[in-house]
């Protein structure tokens, strides 16, 4: 199995701009996840940028760069891009978010484990969580599942609602699980999915994958146990520097 590693790496961050060129210990942030991506189990990664300084430094360090477009409002769009530009077939794309460096190779591997069975479109991975500040932070993506463990619905809200339980001790009556943002794409399915225009739920929860179920994709899951960081603001750096000694 063929499997395709992208990171979407923008500089034009609205929240933090030259994000991907941060130093962090002396590595920049897209070195740190292009390296932790290169120990998974993928046949090639790719560093899709619209920015020359992007590329410039990826090339210095030995990485593998495609220059895309700078319209994109998503990092899936770039990804179909930068797939179309290199013009290797592959069957699978995973999508490995920039902006991770806590991402684990683990973690790859099992989102392009999800593909071994043929019926999968889409694939994502899910965090148990553990505290109430966790689950009612609306930074963090929850997401409910089916028994066959297909997303049902991703929402920035505590979903499911626990009716006559204190709001401090729902993750003790039920099992919530938060979204981990790395996707995985049967070719076929991502160039589909970026043909869809925005949809109604997409919007209002500002989140790319519900235009996807909405749509009448499914969306496969996987456990993970570990920790992702995603790093959006200089703030968050700050917080997650002492976990990168």
């Amino acid at each position: 199995m063929k499997v395709l590693g992208i990171i979407p790496a923008r500089y034009a961050s609205t929240r933090f701009p030259g994000k991907p060129l941060t130093d962090i210990h002396g590595k920049s942030m897209i070195r740190r996840v292009y390296e932790q991506a290169k120990m998974a189990g993928l046949a090639e990664v790719l560093v899709a940028t619209d920015d020359d300084r992007i590329r410039t430094h990826v090339e210095a360090f030995g990485g593998k760069v495609v220059m895309t477009a700078a319209h994109h409002q998503s990092g899936t769009d770039r990804c179909f891009e930068a797939y179309q530009l290199h013009n290797v077939p592959y069957e699978y794309v995973i999508n490995i978010q920039g902006d991770e460096p806590f991402i684990q190779p683990e973690q790859i591997d099992l989102v392009a484990s999800c593909f071994e069975n043929p019926q999968t479109q889409l694939a994502t991975l899910v965090k148990k969580i553990e505290t109430a500040e966790e689950l009612f932070n609306s930074n963090s993506p929850k997401v409910v599942l089916n028994l066959a463990k297909e997303a049902l619905y991703f929402s920035r809200q505590p979903i499911p609602y626990c009716r006559n339980i204190p709001n401090d001790i729902w993750h003790q009556q039920h099992t919530y699980f938060k979204h981990i943002g790395i996707y995985g794409y049967r070719a076929d399915i991502l160039e589909q999915i970026t043909q869809l225009p925005p949809s109604g739920l997409e919007l209002a929860e500002s989140l790319e994958q519900l235009r996807w179920l909405e749509n009448g994709f499914r969306i496969t899951t996987a456990l993970t146990t570990f920790e992702t960081f995603g790093i959006d603001t200089p703030e968050d750096l700050q917080k997650v520097l002492p976990h990168l000694l």
